[in-house]
């Protein structure tokens, strides 16, 4: 709360109304054995003036360094009325939305994020969100394995070309509830998935196969030919996608060849944080997720529906469960029911606020400032692109020395170079994943590439001085 207005004058006209002589006689039922006492390890209060100079002083020691990083987290414009709605008093205070006759512009909101989810995705059902991308892959296998009746394996291929930091949760998720994640190679050229890697697999009980668009390498899959094999092999389709791309990509609810009618993915999953959400030191963010009518009964999370009250007027509610799904244990469809809502409210308000032509110009530009980063990066000696595979707005590199020095070195010129791949990928070596959206201009992209040319020039001086 930014601003408490009430003075010791209004405080004692409130206990008098209510019949308390003293604020601590609200809670006189508290044993005085538990009782905190004073703080006196609290400093004195400061004055506005005192903590905004204080917290700004704190903010400038971080500095603001120019991102290049990606690998599942962006820096997105974010336009002002965003967040200036979604921090109004109606959203920023609303609570879970269990009275639907108290909370029709919270269930309403929901409801317009579910109907722009769907048709992004392709798909026809959204839920009200989940905790995060990695979570939300987690509860898309476990979705799988309740969905899939005809499997009986509860084996699901992941390729390692998925998000390594998703693989680890689904992994320790899904480990401990008898669901098998099989890791499946990629092609060191191209960067895609290993198409051949699924032969072994061809004709065995597999229960779902989990295809990520754009992969973590930044790099496009063949997901025509991947969705054709799941299904041709009764297995489902995992997608993992980066909502933002799919203004200019192929959206999962359409992905198969045509000899199959495009039958498109089963459930698809994904990080919310591109629309509309700040990078913020890791969160807080959103996972979507979306799939057939046909599973939506085994969808994890909450869904909000539009129906007629009795004199025929539009209204709104959560739907196909009830409140006490949440305590049902084994039996819920998820244990992990959180559903970010402010974060929801800020990606509804962006969506709504750029339109499709709106978040295609932006999926695009990103696409032409990767474009022009990889030609600044690839012209310095020592760096060359690691994979051959078409992309979105990432790419991998490629350098001549272990990247994690060239990226301390970086750092300390005010620029946050990319992400090192050599903990999750060692055979890649001094592989570096960067990533440049529409907030970088010609000078930001000039100046990286001033930056890396000095960093790899002064190594190779030093080197030979040696």
């Amino acid at each position: 709360m930014p601003f408490i207005p009430h003075t010791p004058q209004d405080i004692a006209e409130m206990l008098q109304v209510i019949g308390v002589r003293s604020v601590s006689e609200l809670f006189e039922e508290i044993p005085a054995e538990l009782l905190a006492g004073p703080l006196t390890g609290v400093p004195l209060a400061l004055s506005e003036i005192e903590i905004s100079r204080l917290m700004s002083d704190r903010a400038a020691i971080d500095g603001r360094p120019l991102n290049f990083i990606g690998g599942g987290a962006y820096e997105h414009h974010i336009p002002a009325p965003v967040w200036a709605i979604a921090t109004r008093g109606e959203f920023y205070s609303a609570y879970t939305p269990y009275q639907a006759e108290a909370s029709q512009g919270t269930l309403q909101l929901i409801y317009e994020y579910q109907s722009m989810l769907s048709e992004l995705t392709g798909m026809e059902v959204s839920n009200a969100s989940l905790y995060d991308g990695a979570s939300a892959l987690a509860e898309a296998c476990l979705m799988a394995v309740r969905a899939n009746r005809s499997s009986l394996s509860r084996r699901i291929l992941v390729p390692r070309t998925v998000n390594p930091l998703y693989l680890q949760v689904a992994r320790s998720i899904v480990g401990n509830q008898g669901v098998t994640l099989v890791t499946l190679d990629y092609d060191r050229a191209s960067g895609r998935m290993l198409a051949e890697s699924l032969q072994q697999f061809t004709g065995q009980d597999v229960t779902a196969l989990v295809v990520q668009q754009p992969n973590f390498f930044g790099v496009l899959e063949e997901v025509d030919e991947l969705t054709d094999w799941a299904h041709a092999n009764k297995a489902l389709l995992i997608g993992v996608v980066n909502p933002l791309s799919l203004a200019l990509l192929k959206p999962p609810g359409l992905w198969g060849g045509p000899a199959s009618g495009n039958q498109g993915a089963d459930i698809v999953c994904g990080e919310g944080q591109p629309l509309g959400v700040p990078l913020a030191s890791g969160g807080p963010y959103f996972g979507f997720m979306t799939t057939r009518m046909q599973y939506v009964r085994q969808m994890p999370g909450r869904i909000v529906g539009r129906t007629l009250d009795a004199e025929g007027r539009p209204g709104f509610t959560l739907t196909l469960q009830a409140r006490e799904q949440h305590i049902r244990r084994g039996k819920a469809t998820s244990n992990i029911c959180t559903n970010q809502g402010l974060t929801v409210t800020a990606a509804t308000i962006y969506m709504s606020l750029m339109g499709a032509a709106g978040l295609e110009r932006v999926a695009a530009a990103c696409m032409q400032r990767s474009a022009q980063l990889l030609k600044a990066l690839t012209a310095i000696r020592g760096v060359k692109t690691t994979f051959t595979g078409p992309r979105f707005h990432e790419v991998v590199l490629s350098l001549d020395r272990p990247a994690a020095a060239v990226l301390e070195e970086l750092a300390r010129r005010g620029i946050l170079g990319g992400l090192d791949l050599s903990q999750h990928y060692p055979e890649l070596k001094s592989a570096l994943l960067v990533c440049a959206t529409e907030t970088k201009n010609d000078a930001d992209i000039a100046r990286y590439g001033q930056a890396l040319a000095e960093v790899l020039g002064a190594a190779s001086a030093k080197a030979g001085a040696a």
